[in-house]
């Protein structure tokens, strides 16, 4: 029985099962002038997820006040931290695209058995969401991994990059299979690289106060539901007890508020001059949450932190690096897609 030709108009379908992993991470601008941070910070702050609010009197907060001081203050910024003169310009863009070439260095089997394409996205600012989930498809990926880049879960984070990717399944004809890695705040290999990565940066130092600082959220979401405080705090207690960290000298707050009302307590610049009013010398300090080093750690912690606490008559500031595309912090990821891909490879 011969078997009949292709017709010529039809469509193009995918072949053997092949998988695209996308890592997501937060996002940045594409450079630290006033017209690129004007249109990060809108396309950021106008994410209902980010800012839940209503949407008439944000609109006129955030077009009528915010978007005309704020790129300005948000640039200088970014430009202590910036990258001039290398491509990615964005620290946070450098990390997260090392972090996807490590992976396929890592996968290069399956990577060159063209069996898996690995990239990665900002959900705000470039490379896009949607963008690198169409190059995924048009590569015959018809099975999708996405890994948001955030241990901890919170609707801000993790759920505004489902949002993204499910909204451009929405306009899919032929959609892709799809899985979303779930949070990983208490898992024994991200714990145990937290631990090694702090062993390892105090090796040698006095080992005095360690300060654990999460970015925060509104006490409002937290009412309403959002898990993030108690995965932070699962997060810290599990990191103490697998260092053995003295109580009274390990610490856990939330950075990076924005706007009056009140976010989730206590706050890192206040404890940070709180524990040297209070005649600590020596502090650390480490940002679990975020799996690449971006402004609110590199700027924030490590330089205004740093600023805040030798003027409020502190000694030595020890700040503890991201885990990064460093071993530690690959081998958490390759883990995760490990467990996720069961099945798929």
């Amino acid at each position: 029985m011969s078997v009949k030709p292709v017709p010529s108009d039809h469509p193009s379908l995918p072949g053997h099962p092949k998988t695209g992993i996308l890592l997501v991470n937060l996002g940045t601008p594409d450079g630290t002038d006033f017209k690129s941070m004007r249109r990060y910070l809108h396309q950021f702050l106008s994410d209902k997820r980010v800012v839940e609010a209503p949407r008439w009197l944000w609109w006129i907060i955030l077009n009528g006040i915010i978007l005309n001081t704020r790129p300005g203050k948000s640039g200088a910024a970014y430009d202590r931290i910036w990258l001039h003169g290398d491509p990615d310009g964005s620290p946070l863009r450098k990390y997260t695209r090392e972090q996807a070439e490590f992976l396929a260095a890592d996968m290069k089997d399956a990577v060159a058995a063209d069996r898996v394409t690995i990239t990665y996205a900002m959900r705000y600012g470039q490379p896009s969401i949607p963008d690198r989930l169409q190059e995924l498809k048009d590569a015959g990926c018809n099975r999708l991994l996405i890994v948001p880049l955030y241990p901890q879960y919170a609707a801000a984070t993790t759920a505004t990059v489902n949002d993204e990717v499910f909204a451009w399944m929405l306009r899919q004809r032929w959609q892709p299979a799809v899985r979303t890695v779930a949070p990983w705040h208490d898992h024994d290999v991200y714990i145990d690289a937290l631990a090694k990565s702090v062993k390892q940066t105090l090796k040698g130092k006095k080992k005095d106060h360690l300060l654990v600082s999460f970015h925060g959220i509104p006490e409002r979401y937290f009412v309403q539901g959002d898990p993030y405080h108690c995965h932070c705090m699962k997060t810290a207690r599990l990191l103490r007890e697998k260092l053995g960290w003295d109580t009274e000298k390990y610490h856990v707050a939330f950075q990076s508020r924005f706007g009056r009302e009140p976010w989730i307590k206590p706050y890192t610049d206040e404890t940070i001059e709180r524990l040297a009013h209070e005649g600590v010398k020596s502090l650390a300090i480490m940002a679990p949450g975020f799996a690449a080093d971006c402004l609110e750690t590199l700027e924030e912690l490590n330089m205004e932190g740093r600023e805040e606490f030798i003027e409020a008559g502190g000694e030595e500031f020890t700040y503890i690096p991201c885990l990064n595309a460093d071993a530690l912090g690959m081998k958490v990821i390759r883990t995760l897609v490990d467990e996720n891909m069961g099945g798929w490879l």
